[in-house]
Parts: C-alpha cells; sequence; structure tokens
C-alpha cells in the first residue's frame, strides 16, 4: 500500500524515527536544565556560606571561559571548565567558618585542613552524573606547574588543562580583592606575581593568555573584582 506515491512502511519508519529524535532531544534538554539547576543550587550554597565566594566564582566563570576560548579548548572542555570555575570552592562548605574567616595567619593543622577543600569538592561533584570530570578538575586546582602543589603533586600536563586555568584566574582574583582584613592588590603587582610564578606555580603559557585581555580590559576587570582602575595605579 502506498500513499502519495510513498510506500506504507517507509512512512511509518520514517515518523518513528523523528519521533525517537524529538525524545532524544526532549532528553537532551532535560539534563541540560537539571545541569545547570544543579550549578545555580551550589552557587547558592556558596553565596549564603560566604556572599564573596558566591560572587568570586561567577568572575572565574567568565574569565576561564575566555581563556578556554583563547586556547581553542573544545566545547565539552569548555563545558567542564565553566562547571569547575564556578564550584571550584565548593569543598569550603566543609571548612569551619572559624578557618574560612580567619583574618590572620592559619596555624599548620588549621592550613592543612583547608587544603583539604578540593578534595571535599570532589568527593560531593563526583557523585553526580556528568560532573566526573569535572569533579577531577576541581580536585587538581591547586596544584602547580613544578609538582610542588596539592593533593597529588602533579605538574606540568599532568595537571588537567582545567585546573591549570582555573589556577591562575583564582589566584589573580584572589589578589586584586579586597578583603574584611586585607585591602586587595595593585593590579601591575598582581601581575608582576602571576608572571614570577610562571613556570614554577602556574602554566607560563595560560598566564599569558590571560594577561593577554586582562591588560587590555582593565577597567572590566578591576570593575568585576571591585578595584577602582585609579587606586590600582
Amino acid at each position: 500500500m502506498q500513499v502519495a506515491g510513498i510506500p506504507v512502511l517507509t512512512l511509518s519508519t520514517t515518523f518513528s524515527a523523528a519521533s525517537d529524535s524529538l525524545k532524544i532531544k526532549q532528553v537532551e534538554e532535560q539534563v541540560s536544565a537539571l545541569r545547570t539547576s544543579v550549578i545555580c543550587a551550589f552557587n547558592q550554597l556558596l553565596d549564603l556560606k560566604d556572599l564573596n565566594t558566591g560572587v568570586h566564582s561567577t568572575r572565574l566563570a567568565e574569565w576561564g571561559m575566555r581563556v578556554g576560548q583563547e586556547l581553542g579548548l573544545e566545547e565539552p572542555v569548555l563545558q567542564n571548565l565553566e562547571i569547575a570555575a564556578l564550584l571550584h570552592d565548593i569543598g569550603k562548605v566543609g571548612i569551619p567558618d572559624a578557618i574560612l574567616r580567619k583574618p590572620g595567619k592559619l596555624e599548620t593543622e588549621e592550613y592543612a585542613l583547608m587544603k583539604k577543600h578540593p578534595e571535599y569538592g570532589w568527593a560531593v561533584l563526583r557523585m553526580l552524573p556528568g560532573f566526573e570530570r569535572a569533579a577531577l578538575d576541581i580536585l587538581h586546582h591547586h596544584e602547580s606547574f613544578d609538582g610542588n602543589g596539592y593533593p597529588a603533586g602533579l605538574k606540568e600536563t599532568e595537571v588537567p588543562i582545567v585546573s591549570r586555568i582555573v589556577s591562575v584566574i583564582d589566584a589573580f582574583d584572589a589578589m586584586v580583592s579586597s578583603r574584611p582584613y586585607r585591602k586587595g592588590l595593585p593590579f601591575e603587582e598582581a601581575v608582576r606575581r602571576l608572571i614570577l610564578a610562571s613556570g614554577t606555580q602556574f602554566d607560563p603559557v595560560v598566564v599569558q593568555c590571560f594577561l593577554s585581555f586582562a591588560r587590555t580590559e582593565m577597567a572590566d576587570v578591576f570593575a568585576a573584582a571591585g578595584t577602582s582602575v585609579g587606586s590600582a595605579l
């Protein structure tokens, strides 16, 4: 039997394929929506823990995506980069406020506990389907390019590229941002320290990539970091 000259079996197969394609698209949209909701929920948790931490994470996501795009990272890697930048500090919810908010230098035992936050973040996110890769990137965002970081002492390309990116932008934002117990560093001093640690603590390629737009967009960077350009120069 034919309809408009097309065999019914062919029409049935076509409709079935179209229906399957629609279902797949719907599932993909649901997964994407769930992913976004989880990220927003964790970000809200960071805001509840410490408002500066949540805002800091949003800045890192913006800067990290710029660096990743400049480096030509593929879309799946960029997606993990966005998650890792937004949620790199999620493990700090397991750190006592007395340590997180301590104005002075941490004692040895306190610092050892603080260094656990990448592992805490990894332990939480690795349980969520689709977040496994980002969880590993978060686990290693305090590794150093020369192998003297933590928790695993990885070096150079052993450290995931996403972790290397988050390491650089996290350090820069921490340096220029003011805290209740200290004033943020001037822009050029933060740049000097990044360059000084390039090749030891930080991946030199990532540092150069970040500074290439941080320098030219100084006003925007400092507006995001809460520091005026005038006070930075």
